[in-house]
């Protein structure tokens, strides 16, 4: 009797969940069946939705009732706190299956070659979005003395940044964040924050829901310069052609039009400057410098030689994010992903490196949003499964699922599972339950291993 196919996925998010389902979902689940390993370097799964999306957005963080229902399924196993390649690479995950996806995501910041950019005050937003999402991985502490600060970047991160800056910790105290976090955001001086754009309202990569969001706070001023909202010929194509882009137009024109009014603290949404300089005095961060910039036509911009100086003390990069490179696999520096044909992993030469495949952000780069991911699973395992059904798998020397927890054994690895993450789940809520937040996370590694079992 054919044994059933055994497969390895590295990251326990969004992506690698998905491609789990995929694969549950296809006709080999029924016969012969399929048996997959998720290994996730964090103590508890979920990657992004637990580490990179803000605390004040619960509804994002539903999507973890999904995934909850597919990890839920007796042919999946969670190894949690394990990493790749520290403690198991890529020759011993060929020892134990038949293929090894990878959708580990990216957590890294993209770099922004500016001058100052090295200067204290100047940040990454996804280390911040680490801190305020209590990645056991990051400092306890966040430097928050500046009044007023710049965020550069027109995505969903860098709204993210800006809105958690401007709000009260109070206001983000029902939420998940743990205590270092709520302390660290009540002592948080900023009362003016500026975000910048280098192209037009109509270029702005915000979700509609995230920008009109802003708004909704007490203690939050939206402001835009009616300077700003201006369109081309291009911009205009983007607008019919986009609904998503038309919706986030038209909330910035309707805030551009009204009175200011009088909550304590202000957003400016600056479009059409180009960040050129981040200032320092004393190795600080004590300005920022922009070109104005102005459309062509087409929806792109170019410089007009005028610049401007900005009176702040912090900046924060929001401007992407990038993977890690992954050893042992190729790697294409310029895009920071990984090679791949249909998820297929593709080597120099331009084979497929046998048995290996990609999904989500390290196949594709960090675009999309989280439910993007899906169509991108569904694609890498059906191509997994033409590989498999056209005999073109390696066959691993060690199948049987026992050898895994063996060679970890052996490693001495401290591993997590998903009856773990229950128990952790669990933990968390009862720490948020005396102040009737649904829960405070866990924070220290070694706590969440205890409260995992581990």
């Amino acid at each position: 009797m054919p044994r059933p196919l055994r497969v390895a996925i590295v990251g326990a998010g969004p992506a690698g969940i998905y491609a789990a389902d995929a694969l549950l979902k296809s006709d080999v689940a029924a016969d012969p069946g399929v048996s997959i390993d998720l290994f996730e370097r964090m103590p508890a799964p979920f990657g992004l939705i637990r580490y990179g999306v803000a605390p004040d957005h619960p509804r994002i963080k539903g999507i973890i009732t999904a995934l909850h229902q597919v990890l839920d399924k007796p042919q999946i196993r969670l190894f949690g706190n394990v990493d790749y390649p520290t403690d198991l690479d890529l020759d011993d995950l060929r020892a134990f299956y038949d293929a090894v996806i990878f959708s580990t995501g990216a957590m890294a910041d993209r770099e922004l070659s500016i001058p100052g950019i090295g200067l204290d005050g100047s940040y990454g937003a996804a280390d911040f979005v680490s801190w305020y999402d209590g990645h056991p991985d990051v400092p306890r502490t966040w430097p928050l003395e500046a009044e007023k600060v710049a965020v550069l970047g027109v995505g969903n991160v860098a709204l993210d940044v800006a809105r958690v800056l401007a709000k009260t910790a109070d206001e983000l105290l029902p939420t998940e964040i743990p205590p270092n976090v709520y302390d660290g955001l009540k002592a948080n001086k900023a009362v003016e924050i500026h975000v910048f754009g280098r192209r037009g309202p109509a270029q702005a990569k915000f979700s509609p829901m995230e920008l009109r969001e802003l708004d909704h706070s007490p203690n939050i001023e939206v402001i835009v310069d009616p300077e700003d909202i201006d369109y081309d010929e291009g911009s205009i194509e983007t607008r019919r052609g986009n609904k998503q882009a038309d919706m986030v137009a038209k909330t910035l024109e309707n805030w551009a039009i009204r009175d200011t009014g009088n909550r304590p603290h202000k957003l400016f949404l600056h479009f059409f400057e180009s960040p050129a300089e981040i200032l320092g005095e004393d190795g600080k961060v004590v300005g920022l410098r922009t070109e104005r910039t102005a459309l062509d036509g087409t929806g792109n911009v170019k410089g007009t030689g005028e610049f401007k100086d900005w009176d702040v003390t912090a900046v924060y990069r929001a401007v992407g994010y990038l993977s890690e490179k992954l050893p042992k696999l190729p790697w294409d520096i310029d895009s920071g992903t990984v090679p791949d044909e249909g998820g297929r992993v593709i080597e120099e030469g331009g084979a497929p490196l046998q048995s290996t495949y990609v999904t989500g952000w390290i196949r594709r780069g960090p675009v999309g949003l989280i439910g993007h991911t899906k169509g991108d699973a569904n694609e890498t395992v059906a191509n997994l499964l033409d590989d498999y059904a056209n005999g073109r798998l390696h066959a691993p020397s060690a199948p049987e699922p026992e050898a895994v927890d063996a060679f970890l054994a052996e490693q001495n690895v401290r591993f997590t599972t998903w009856e773990g993450w229950y128990k952790l789940d669990a933990a968390e809520r009862a720490l948020g339950e005396p102040q009737g937040r649904e829960r405070v996370k866990i924070v220290e590694r070694e706590d969440m291993l205890r409260g995992s079992g581990a």
